[in-house]
């Protein structure tokens, strides 16, 4: 078996048919199977799997396991040579996969591969970054993003001057498409369970780099993502954020300890009052009343007696 195609289902039943169908007819010269994790869907997403895709192999997980344990789930079941993780809310572009196969064989020091991702209008969705640093994130907070094209010094959390129409050597990619050799995934045991939302893809490839392999990004395979359209008006988005926050601490914690969770934290407090300030000054040109209610929210939340 070349290629096992894990992808994890969560009540996707909207989406994921267009994905396997979008698999199933547009890679022709790659031998494949297509494992689906589920998590417990209640909206029939399995019983229209087996329905329509008899060839697919669906693991009920009987419960939401989150991201990288139910992927961890797929990938302990893979046969294949290289193992695609792959969210269901994307779609296959006309032999992509085939393309990606063969770039991959033809590049054996590199453990892990992205593609071109587009959005759902055709636009370029950014899917391959450097590696979240503290240092990025002061770039970042402080709004000095711009003078990472006049020196690599200054790279934050985006590869300046680059739209992904070329190769490159990139340092990780985004967990909606990450094929990986199967080896390489199994000697690091898949994905940091700890990581239940956000982080695990760049955990993920991390990793891969430390066990002595390239990440590699090739514009000749291209997916659309739909980016959350299986959630989508179906959940708050706050916890969402909130579980975003939880494992970028982890994440901080796992690679710089505990000093780089207590500074993460404080780039999030100058991160807010520059932005409050910078809407402070535009606001400058407001009513007063409007301009004092930004003030008085700074200073609240400031103060930590927000709710």
């Amino acid at each position: 078996m070349k290629l096992s195609i894990i992808i994890l289902c969560w009540n996707d039943r909207k989406v994921i048919d267009d994905c396997l169908q979008s698999i199933y007819s547009n890679t022709r010269s790659t031998e494949f199977e297509v494992i689906v994790s589920d998590n417990g869907s209640s909206d029939g997403s399995v019983e229209l799997i087996r329905a329509s895709y008899p060839n697919v192999h669906v693991i009920e997980n009987g419960r939401n396991l989150r991201f990288a344990k139910a992927n961890n789930v797929g990938i302990r079941a893979s046969r294949g040579e290289y193992v695609l993780i792959l969210n269901p809310d994307t779609l296959i572009h006309d032999g992509s996969l085939d393309r990606m196969i063969a770039f991959a064989d033809q590049h054996p020091d590199a453990g892990a591969f992205g593609c071109r991702v587009l959005n759902a209008d055709g636009s370029y969705q950014v899917s391959a970054r450097p590696f979240a640093s503290l240092k990025g994130e002061w770039i970042a907070a402080l709004y000095m993003r711009w003078l990472g094209r006049l020196n690599e010094w200054f790279t934050a959390d985006s590869y300046p001057g680059w739209g992904g129409a070329t190769q490159r050597q990139v340092d990780w990619v985004s967990g909606c498409f990450i094929l990986a050799r199967s080896h390489v995934l199994k000697s690091i045991s898949g994905f940091d369970e700890q990581f239940f939302y956000y982080y695990e893809d760049m955990d993920l490839c991390r990793r891969i780099r430390q066990s002595g392999h390239l990440i590699l990004y090739f514009p000749g395979a291209t997916i659309t993502h739909l980016g959350g359209q299986s959630t989508k008006g179906r959940f708050s988005p706050l916890p969402f954020v909130l579980d975003g926050q939880i494992t970028r601490y982890f994440y901080y914690y796992k690679y710089y300890g505990k000093s780089g969770v207590l500074w993460a934290r404080r780039i999030s407090f100058v991160s807010l009052w520059v932005r409050l300030l910078g809407f402070g000054l535009k606001q400058l040109s407001a009513p007063p009343k409007q301009c004092g209610s930004a003030w008085k929210f700074c200073a609240t939340y400031s103060s930590g007696t927000t709710g």
